[in-house]
Parts: structure tokens; C-alpha cells; sequence
């Protein structure tokens, strides 16, 4: 028997992963209650999946657990996600796949090397002007910017308009609505879509404005919850690298032995995306009906992966809450597994390799500025703020 404050239940509420210790309740699930049915209250009932293999098994079937319902919880009030069946992330074979080879070569290994002495300028940029600050919020000044300056270069967001984006998405990521909820966001993105209409360009933008998919052009609504949600996906990639940040803010040990020695970047780069687990759940809707670990699901119910708990089950993990930039082996599963395994994947470890060789090249000290603060978000976790002061090299 539970107390109140290791109730499964809490995993619903904001505050514990803000404030509280939800590993210490996802530990607990693991060892007593890996498959736990969470009857409906704000959110629908769904159930919970807490071990590595389970949630791997699930994302690698995705005949069984479908997206195209949405993959967050969202208040019963709101039903299933609007962008259910239209979006890379919402949507199933064959439909998937089909959008997936259209967005794809903007994120493959060739596409990411072609973009890299641009994500080195942005990096370059937004570290200067932090180090003029002196004192700053890693947050909002370092990674902020660069995660939204890279995805806008991409969709063919002139650079003129990056500050503006950059203001409208964190007003709707503090506010913990739909970018698309912010008028002068959709706007801009309407707008950008008339005009890649009439001027077809090469980014992504134009890509899905004039590509097809299974013979047919995008709709309007489709095209801008596409852009949306690539937007939005840059949340995680930015959490990552200001969880990073703190990591190795927390552990300066790792921080110097990565300064002597960069050939452990890959590995450090894998450490902290284990360690992050920025996206806090994914969720699936079974299409039939299903038995995991002795629990019956049924068609229909809604199935919720905890990440960070899979990226520290200690049956896969060795001392899972060390962090180690030499781990090895380090199967984490912070970018998904099966057919939804990220597509920015590529993107997002060369944005973290890049900064933080800059950061060890450029600046010659890194300090705590401060209280760290973090989301209060049960779809995303890490630093919301985190104060630093950096010296120049």
C-alpha cells in the first residue's frame, strides 16, 4: 500500500515534477506496480508503463499502440488531440511513413553535416552575447535561442523574424498551450504558406507546401500543425541541452574530465540525453487487446510510457542515477524506439556536440547563478531557468 505522497496518481500533477521526486515514485512502481491502471479523474484513464522493456516493446509495435489519438494526456475537457491523423507524431502507417519521407531529408545524416557551419554561427552568436551579459539565464539566452534559431533556418524563417518566433513560442510554452493556440504564431506560419505557394524555395516550408503525400498536395491546416509540431519537438531538444548544462553544472568532475579528453563527446552527449529524459511520457492507444506483464489492456485504453523511468531501470542500467559520460553501454530510449523513433535525433546531438565544444572552447569558467527552477509540466521536464555566469577563456 501506497502512501499519498508515492500514489501513482501524482504522476498526473505538475507540482511533483516540479517540486517533488518522481523517480523516487517511479522506482517504486518499477519493483511493485511496472503495469498500473490510473482510474480517470482530470485526465482519461490510462495505463502506466515504468520499465525499459516494456516501453521499448510498445513503441517498436505500432500495429498494437497507435498515435494517430495523440501522444500526450490532455484534460478530459479537451478530448483527443486536434492534430490526430494530420501530424508526423500523430499519425500511422502507412501515413506516417509516407510524411516521414517527406520531411526526412531535412534531418538525415547529409542534411545535418550541410547544416552544421550554420548551427556553429548560431552557437557562436548566442554564446558571445551571453558572455557580454556575463551573468545569464542558460535557459532562455543560450539554448532557447539557439534550438529556435536552427529549427526556423530549416522551415525558411527568414533571420529578420527569428526574434519575434522566438518571443511568440515561449509565451505559448509558458503558457502550456498549442503554438498554434497563439494568434501571431499562426498568422506568421499562414502567411509563410501563401507565400511558399506562390514562390516555391527549398527548406521545409516549401516542402510541405509543395510536396505530396500519397499523391496529394497537404492541406492548409495540415501544412501549419507540421510546422507546429517541429516547432514544438525543439522544446525537448532544448531541455536536453540546458539539463545537460546542469548536469554538468552538478558534476563539475565531468565537465573537467570532458574538457581533457573530447573523444568521450559522444558518449557525454548519450549520458545526458539519458539523464535528461526531457519528454516525461508518451502516450498510445491500443488498437486490440493486449496483455502486459499479467495486465489485460483493452482496445482502446490509453497506455502512457514514463521515459525517465525506463532510462533509469536498474535491471538495464548499471547504477542508473550516476551520471557517467563514459557509460557504456547506454541503450537509453530519451529519442524513442520503432517507427517514431525521432527524426531530429541526427539534429539534436549535433546542436549538443557543437555548443558544449564551443563552451569548452570559449569560455573558460561556468557557474551557478542562482535557484534553479523547473517546469511545471507533466509532458516535459528540466530547467525552466537556470541562472549562470560564464568568463570568457
Amino acid at each position: 500500500m501506497t502512501t499519498a505522497l508515492e500514489s501513482p496518481a501524482r504522476l498526473t500533477d505538475p507540482e511533483l515534477h516540479a517540486t517533488g521526486d518522481p523517480h523516487g515514485l517511479w522506482a517504486w512502481m518499477r519493483a511493485h506496480a511496472p503495469v498500473h491502471w490510473q482510474p480517470a479523474g482530470s485526465v482519461p484513464g490510462f495505463w502506466s508503463l515504468t520499465r525499459y522493456e516494456d516501453i521499448r516493446a510498445v513503441y517498436r509495435d505500432a500495429a498494437t499502440f497507435s498515435s494517430a489519438h495523440g501522444v500526450l494526456l490532455r484534460g478530459l475537457e479537451l478530448g483527443d488531440d486536434p492534430g490526430g491523423g494530420l501530424t508526423l507524431a500523430l499519425t500511422d502507417a502507412p501515413r506516417h511513413k509516407q510524411l516521414r519521407s517527406l520531411i526526412g531529408d531535412w534531418f538525415n545524416t547529409r542534411a545535418v553535416r550541410a547544416l552544421e557551419g550554420y548551427v556553429r554561427a548560431a552557437t557562436r552568436g548566442v554564446l558571445e552575447r551571453a558572455l557580454d551579459l556575463g551573468s545569464c539565464d542558460f535557459a532562455h539566452d543560450v539554448a532557447g535561442r539557439l534550438s529556435l534559431s536552427v529549427i526556423c533556418h530549416i522551415l525558411g524563417v527568414p533571420e529578420r523574424d527569428h526574434e519575434a518566433l522566438y518571443e511568440w513560442t515561449n509565451e505559448a510554452f509558458e503558457a502550456h498551450t498549442s503554438l498554434v493556440a497563439h494568434p501571431r504564431l499562426l498568422e506568421y506560419f499562414e502567411e509563410l504558406i501563401f507565400r511558399r505557394m506562390e514562390e516555391p524555395s527549398d527548406d521545409l516550408v516549401g516542402a510541405l507546401v509543395n510536396g505530396t503525400v500519397g499523391g496529394d498536395l497537404l492541406t492548409e491546416e495540415e501544412v501549419v500543425l507540421n510546422c507546429e509540431n517541429l516547432i514544438g519537438a525543439t522544446e525537448n531538444g532544448r531541455l536536453a541541452l540546458i539539463g545537460g548544462m546542469q548536469a554538468f553544472l552538478e558534476h563539475p568532475q565531468q565537465w573537467q574530465r570532458l574538457r581533457e579528453d573530447r573523444v568521450l563527446m559522444s558518449g557525454a552527449i548519450e549520458e545526458i540525453l539519458r539523464w535528461t529524459s526531457s519528454a516525461t511520457h508518451s502516450m498510445r492507444v491500443a488498437t486490440r487487446p493486449v496483455e502486459i506483464r499479467g495486465e489485460s489492456i483493452a482496445a482502446g485504453d490509453r497506455v502512457v510510457l514514463w521515459l525517465p523511468s525506463a532510462n533509469r531501470d536498474e535491471d538495464v542500467f548499471d547504477d542508473p542515477y550516476r551520471f557517467d559520460i563514459a557509460r557504456s553501454p547506454n541503450r537509453h530510449i530519451a529519442l524513442a524506439a520503432g517507427e517514431h523513433f525521432c527524426i531530429g535525433s541526427t539534429l539534436a546531438r549535433a546542436e549538443m556536440r557543437v555548443l558544449f565544444s564551443e563552451l569548452l572552447d570559449t569560455v573558460h569558467r561556468v557557474e551557478p547563478d542562482g535557484p534553479v527552477r523547473r517546469l511545471r509540466s507533466i509532458a516535459v521536464n528540466g530547467p525552466e531557468c537556470l541562472p549562470v555566469r560564464l568568463a570568457a577563456a
